[in-house]
């Protein structure tokens, strides 16, 4: 059940009509983007290099008409939408990756999930991560738990190095960036950032682990995933995310279960990006 907003500061919108919203608009949206996996599509390089199709701006225009329609007061960052400033003035705000894990998608890989929060004064309060292919529904509301197909999710209680299975980069473990060699890890690598994020929710991996710079819209759904399911996520120095700010952007991503979190900090925290 999820606990409604304090009275005092009720907006027009209660939580859980946030969450129906979004829950509807995530499943419409799911349906849209699996008619069209799986098909030659119209494919676009972006400034940054990377891949957009008409799926993605498809799914992204959907999302904005349930999102933003039914919520036209809240804040909007999407990944495919033009960034406007005014959302920086909201309370509330829907941030939006239409199809994180293009790559996959286009490559015919089921590791694409619509991705999708609602943030609160820079945190998120409610999230999903949805993979259509899979019909894999996370969701997760502040306060009230973490959840799969409605079933309950934990991260594990993994709470040491040797032998954990961290999403990342095979080749990361093998940098010359690291001051002491890794202990024997299993690596694992999923597209999707969210889907990572989801999958440590779950407990069907450690960790996860990026050196990379990441968008709020790739992880806004997935820190409150794996936050609600007992887990700790951070950037690679331990510094916790603000969401909503004026460049929407992150240096790394470290999460795991508490323990296992802070042996990985304890590495990862002494390099300079």
């Amino acid at each position: 059940m999820i606990a409604p907003r304090p009275a005092s500061s009720a907006p027009a919108h209660t939580l859980p009509e946030d969450f129906l919203l979004l829950k509807q608009a995530a499943t419409d949206a799911g349906s849209l983007a699996l008619s069209y996996f799986r098909r030659e599509l119209a494919v676009k390089r972006k400034i940054d290099g990377s891949e957009v199709s008409e799926a993605d701006l498809a799914v992204d225009a959907a999302l904005k008409r349930a999102l933003g329609g039914g919520r036209p007061s809240y804040g909007w960052l999407s990944e495919e939408t033009e960034d406007d400033a005014n959302r920086l003035e909201r309370r509330f705000v829907w941030m939006v990756d239409p199809i994180d894990g293009t790559n996959a998608f286009l490559r015919h890989v089921p590791e694409w999930t619509i991705s999708a929060a609602l943030v609160e004064s820079g945190k998120p309060v409610l999230g999903i991560v949805f993979n259509p292919a899979t019909q894999e529904f996370f969701h997760a509301v502040r306060g009230e738990g973490a959840f799969l197909n409605d079933a309950p999710i934990k991260v594990s209680d993994r709470s040491g190095l040797e032998g954990a299975l961290v999403i990342a980069s095979g080749g990361l473990f093998k940098k010359r960036i690291w001051k002491t060699p890794w202990p024997e890890v299993k690596s694992r690598w999923v597209n999707s950032v969210a889907y990572r994020l989801a999958l440590v929710a779950a407990g069907r991996a450690d960790a996860t682990l990026s050196l990379s710079a990441k968008s709020e819209w790739d992880l806004a759904a997935g820190v409150l995933l794996v936050e609600e399911a007992g887990g700790t996520v951070t950037d690679h120095h331990g510094h916790a995310y603000r969401f909503n700010l004026p460049v929407p952007r992150f240096p790394s991503l470290v999460a795991a279960p508490p323990r296992l979190h802070a042996k990985l900090l304890e590495r990862t925290s002494r390099i300079d990006l």
